[in-house]
């Protein structure tokens, strides 16, 4: 389902990014969504990019006190080093 979306940028912004789209032969609503979708592509790419081990500890910390967080940062110092 698409929706619409209301940007307000600076009208010499919009002006460039019209032109841009006209000499791509495409819209400016293809090129927004074209964009928009590159995030979620550079997301997965990164999660893969990730060792198992780090994706294990992703948001551990979550929630932690910072004097927890910092023993726990002290503990892999001394434990990778």
């Amino acid at each position: 389902m698409q929706t619409k979306l209301t940007l307000r940028l600076d009208s010499g912004l919009i002006s460039c990014a019209k032109r841009h789209a006209r000499r791509r032969k495409q819209s400016l609503s293809k090129i927004v969504a074209d964009y928009f979708h590159s995030f979620e592509e550079q997301r997965e790419s990164n999660e893969r990019s990730l060792s198992p081990t780090v994706k294990s500890m992703r948001g551990i910390l979550k929630g932690a006190r910072i004097d927890e967080k910092r023993d726990l940062h002290r503990h892999w110092d001394q434990k990778y080093r």
